[in-house]
Formats: C-alpha cells, sequence, structure tokens
C-alpha cells in the first residue's frame, strides 16, 4: 500500500517561492522513516534537515517537488483563494504520485473541507487532512523537510546578491531590504509578494 505525505513551506514569507513538497512509500517502509529520526522540520537544524533529504529521497519510492511563484500567490490573495492555490497544488503532488492514501498538512481552518478539495481536484483520490500533520505523521514530516529545504536552498541563493534576512515580516533586516529596494527602483523585485499587508504598506508610504 502505497502512502503520500504532502506539506508546505513558505507560506507566510512576504517574499520567495511557497514550496509544496510530496512523498510516496510502501506502508511497511514507514519505520525506515522513524528510524532516519525523521521529524517535523521546524523541529530540526538546517544541517540536519540537509542530511536528511538526501537520506529521504534514498528511501522513499517517489517524490515531487512543486515551487509556486510569487506572482502567482499575488494572484490568488487577489482572489482571496490561496488556500485554494495550495488544494491545486497538493492535488497535483497527488496526481503525480499517484498513492493508495494520502495524509496532507491542512491550511485550512477546516481540515475535512481542505481534503475533500483536494480529492476533487485529484480525480477523487483518498484524502487525510490534518492540522499539525507534519508533527503526527512521519510521511508529512518526511515532506515537510523535503520542503524546507527546498525553500531555504531558494532564499540562499537570492542572498548571493541581497541582504534579505530571513523573508518573513517579523524580520526588521527583510523590512529594510524590501523598503530600500522600492525607494531605489519604484518597483517590486520579482521575488517579493506584493500582495502582502507589510508589502503594501511599504508602497504606501514611500
Amino acid at each position: 500500500m502505497q502512502i503520500c505525505g504532502i506539506d508546505d513551506a513558505g507560506r507566510g514569507p512576504m517574499l520567495g517561492p511557497m514550496i509544496i513538497a510530496g512523498i510516496s512509500l510502501d506502508k511497511k517502509n514507514l519505520k525506515k522513516l522513524n528510524a532516519l529520526g525523521v521529524k517535523d522540520s521546524k523541529k530540526l537544524t538546517p544541517k540536519l534537515r540537509e542530511h536528511l533529504y538526501k537520506k529521504i529521497i534514498e528511501i522513499v519510492d517517489d517524490y515531487y517537488i512543486a515551487k509556486i511563484s510569487p506572482r502567482s500567490i499575488d494572484a490568488s490573495v487577489k482572489k482571496h483563494c490561496l488556500n485554494g492555490l495550495e488544494a491545486k497544488y497538493m492535488a497535483k503532488v497527488v496526481s503525480k504520485l499517484n498513492p493508495d492514501v494520502s495524509y496532507v498538512d491542512s491550511c485550512d481552518v477546516n481540515p475535512t473541507r481542505f481534503g475533500k478539495e483536494i480529492s476533487k481536484l485529484s480525480d477523487n483520490h483518498k484524502i487525510k487532512s490534518y492540522h499539525r500533520a507534519d508533527s503526527r505523521f512521519v510521511v508529512v514530516s518526511a515532506a515537510s523537510i523535503l520542503a524546507k529545504v527546498t525553500r531555504d536552498r531558494a532564499i540562499t541563493k537570492l542572498k548571493k546578491d541581497h541582504n534579505l534576512g530571513s523573508g518573513y515580516p517579523s524580520d526588521s533586516v527583510t523590512v529594510k531590504f524590501v523598503t530600500k529596494y522600492y525607494k531605489k527602483n519604484h518597483e517590486m523585485p520579482n521575488f517579493v509578494r506584493k500582495s502582502w499587508k507589510p508589502v503594501q504598506r511599504i508602497i504606501e508610504n514611500n
């Protein structure tokens, strides 16, 4: 029986892509993930995540990682459907991996509704949607590691040319970078999410 886990990374930051990652493996190999020490990516150091990323890819039967650009995120925020965008990409992962059952980390306040939406978009695949699935199911924890490492690599690449900070609105380095860039160029770089409230505030104030 093929089991799939899906999670996102980078939903909250004001810049960079959002990543959706999924893995699938035979149910009897779940204990291999446990033996590796796989857990929710937020509870691991960046170095350990990188190490586990390579190990997870060796163990799983298949995996798929999707990057959602800031432009796509902005378009969905305009329509008030960021959850819908996430469901669409999670469904894409499910369709690619075609497992018997998928566990997903729900970004919707109503996990059942979110699961049904993914099921509908992926031709009625069996979806189990939960809050905090990344800390409850090792298969989702593994997906969370793939998503987080991919997101971190994308940010590291951007940092080669810019002093970005973490990308979160609560990070003063990030806010300073975005403000300075806008003042100088009168536009936002293409990796900044223009629909985010803190970004709109910067545009209004300058």
